[in-house]
């Protein structure tokens, strides 16, 4: 009889344990998808290229939910009405407010809400802040500010890990078609490109 009972507080205890395990969170991981999270302090967006690391705040201003779809060409989002107006009531000073994009929040590539009032230019990607409201409740991002030719560096906002997750989100939509270069066959030792004068 004892002995009986021993195994029904050991199984007991086991389950107990399982289930504080399982509502701390400790035993799932996160699968939120792409978000867009501020920076944990308000990082000003000017310091973003001198940091190795950077902390994401608690809760994502743009959550997958919220996106109703993205363009993967324009790189236009589409937004729920709430979250939409939300980015709009968004305090965006004239010197920009740093985001991440984020994948299960991991950090994917960094960039700043601007807004377009602002006189300074922004070397980075780019959510411009709405003014008003729109019926299309559509945002982009943008590579710099004013203009994409104040943009310096790789375009990172066609990220595989980014791309993968909307689709499997089902909110992608007009993937990138397959460029000339994309459909040249592949070479192991890539190709050269030779040029000279002929007739002068």
């Amino acid at each position: 009889m004892k002995r009986l009972f021993d195994h029904m507080n050991a199984k007991l205890a086991v389950t107990i344990v399982c289930v504080l395990l399982i509502s701390s969170g400790c035993s799932t991981p996160n699968h939120e998808g792409v978000a867009v999270y501020l920076t944990k302090g308000d990082i000003p967006p000017a310091q973003l290229p001198a940091l190795s690391h950077i902390d994401i705040a608690d809760q994502p201003v743009i959550a997958t939910k919220d996106i109703v779809s993205y363009n993967a060409e324009t790189h236009e989002m589409t937004l729920t009405t709430e979250a939409f107006d939300r980015i709009s009531s968004l305090e965006v000073p004239v010197r920009g407010r740093s985001f991440v994009v984020c994948v299960d929040r991991k950090p994917i590539y960094a960039g700043a809400f601007w807004t377009p009032i602002s006189s300074m230019s922004f070397d980075g990607v780019t959510i411009w802040k709405p003014l008003g409201q729109k019926e299309s409740k559509v945002i982009k991002l943008e590579l710099g500010y004013p203009s994409s030719s104040f943009y310096g560096g790789a375009d990172p906002r066609n990220n595989a890990e980014v791309m993968e997750s909307l689709r499997q989100a089902g909110k992608l939509t007009n993937t990138l078609p397959a460029t000339e270069v994309d459909m040249l066959p592949h070479s192991m030792k890539g190709y050269e490109l030779y040029s000279w004068q002929g007739n002068g």
